[in-house]
């Protein structure tokens, strides 16, 4: 426990109480960083030549390309979550798939899916989902549970599904590339809609009455109108899918530029549906202005405590610590992704993020996992903290919008299968691998037995003479076999004689 001294876990132990104490994230990380590196001066346990990189990491910070990225997907989630696109695709969806005994829910997690791939926040899926199906679904007679879970879960699956914002930020810190997350997160985001989905179709059996059909005078008729509504809706936000996950998939677009694209997707489809004003612009400046200061003083927070901890070998302490769990890669995944669970009771996937990430990634490699799957796979585990009681952030958004007839504990309640059906997909990803790397690109397997070197011999019949490369012969140098008037390079002793003493 203490084989690196005892201010390690004392600072992390610091931490954690400061957090927990309600101070705000960024300044608790700075000023625990900060004292602990003096402390560590004076104890001599920290060298002050760390503290020398402290300004340039924090110029690091600001001038990351990558990073540039987030306000640009936060903007553009911003704009479409009040450019009327969601309207149009859950209208014509659960006219589509009214006819069947939970019709509605189908239609919720397949819009779930979509406003994903082109928002990627969970507080624009779930808010608008909440506004326009909630009321539809309890008048029709969906369980209150029941509407509220599937909202809330498909509202999260944004978490997953690139362009995810928390892929981005693990990309930065676990040093890969965006496009490698984004490849490796498709599997995952498939499996997690099949599973929802699943589970309404079993219900659908089982309990018809909690997921029934809509009547026909609420559907109307499957014709020609229709199919063009619903079309109306998929054909742009295919279009803007492409724009943003089609040109970083190609390599046509780095991440920040592929945001910058949807940002021009995101205004071009509001002027469409003539929702583009200026307020409308200024509410997404500001909530966007909001969210890149409080990552970017989360980051900077951050810097200054991992600089510290590293310092003092506290990374060297974090990995003593977790390389002797027993069962090796799968045993160390099981413990950080009940770790992360707990954890995200009480902190935001940015702190964890940025504080515990940097902590387990050398963990993970030095045990050989694969840091995609590795970063993948915390993704997927850090979604369920927009959905487990008593601080999922998906439940507060539900709560905020949904009519006073819904009762918070039916809204808690209702979570936790969905957060069960989250916990299913961790154990898969954990179990399988392939889910995560089968959609990566595989560096070309060379067998090193295979491999042999060959080097030409100079001269004829695996002679001692040297090639002549075609040049004249060199003053008392032999005429070279085959080589004319004889080779060598002008000026070079003659090798094959010994020296002469004049």
């Amino acid at each position: 426990m203490f084989e690196y001294g005892i201010l390690p876990p004392l600072m992390f132990v610091s931490m954690v109480i400061f957090m927990l104490y309600g101070f705000p994230v960024a300044f608790s990380l700075a000023t625990v960083g900060l004292m602990f590196g003096v402390i560590g001066i004076f104890t001599e346990h920290f060298s002050p030549a760390f503290l020398q990189a402290l300004p340039l990491r924090i110029f690091g910070i600001v001038s990351n390309d990558l990073l540039l990225a987030i306000p640009f997907f936060t903007f553009m989630g911003a704009i479409l979550e009040r450019c009327g696109l969601a309207e149009d695709l859950l209208e014509g969806t659960g006219k589509l798939f009214g006819a069947v005994p939970g019709g509605l829910a189908y239609a919720v997690i397949v819009v779930g899916a979509i406003l994903g791939a082109i928002t990627g926040t969970v507080a624009a899926s779930v808010i608008t989902m909440g506004v326009i199906s909630l009321p539809i679904m309890l008048k029709y007679g969906y369980s209150p549970r029941l509407a509220t879970g599937v909202i809330a879960a498909s509202g999260t699956i944004t978490q997953v599904i690139p362009p995810s914002l928390v892929l981005i930020v693990l990309a930065d810190q676990l040093g890969k590339s965006v496009g490698d997350m984004y490849l490796g997160a498709i599997g995952p985001s498939f499996l997690q809609v099949g599973i929802f989905l699943l589970f309404i179709f079993i219900l659908s059996l089982v309990r018809p009455k909690d997921v029934p059909a809509l009547p026909p005078e609420a559907r109307g008729e499957l014709n020609r109108a229709l199919v063009l509504k619903v079309l109306g809706g998929m054909i742009p936000s295919i279009v803007l899918i492409f724009l943003v996950l089609g040109t970083l998939f190609l390599g046509l677009a780095t991440p920040t530029e592929a945001g910058a694209l949807g940002v021009v997707g995101a205004l071009a489809l509001a002027a469409g549906h003539r929702r583009l004003t200026w307020d409308l612009v200024k509410q997404g400046m500001h909530s966007t202005m909001h969210i890149t200061s409080m990552v970017v003083f989360i980051l900077v927070g951050a810097t200054c405590f991992s600089l510290v901890f590293q310092g003092m070998d506290g990374s060297l302490w974090i990995e003593h610590l977790l390389s002797g769990i027993p069962g090796g890669p799968i045993g160390f995944l099981i413990f950080v992704n009940i770790f992360i669970f707990f954890l995200a009771f009480f902190l935001d996937f940015f702190e964890i993020a940025f504080i515990v990430i940097p902590m387990l990634a050398p963990v993970a490699q030095s045990l050989g996992i694969d840091l995609i799957w590795f970063g993948v796979l915390i993704c997927i585990n850090m979604q369920t903290s927009f959905m487990h009681p008593p601080f999922g952030f998906a439940l507060f958004y539900l709560r905020s919008i949904a009519p006073r007839s819904v009762k918070t504990s039916d809204i808690y309640m209702g979570a936790i299968p969905w957060l069960g059906m989250q916990l299913i997909l961790v154990a898969i990803v954990i179990f399988w691998p392939e889910s995560v790397t089968y959609w990566l690109d595989k560096a070309p397997e060379v067998d090193l037995n295979s491999i042999k070197i060959e080097v030409p011999a100079f001269g004829n019949q695996g002679g001692n003479t040297m090639p002549n490369f075609g040049l004249p012969p060199m003053d008392g140098a032999p005429a070279q076999p085959g080589g004319g008037q004889g080779g060598g390079l002008p000026g070079m002793p003659n090798l094959s004689e010994p020296p002469k003493i004049q």
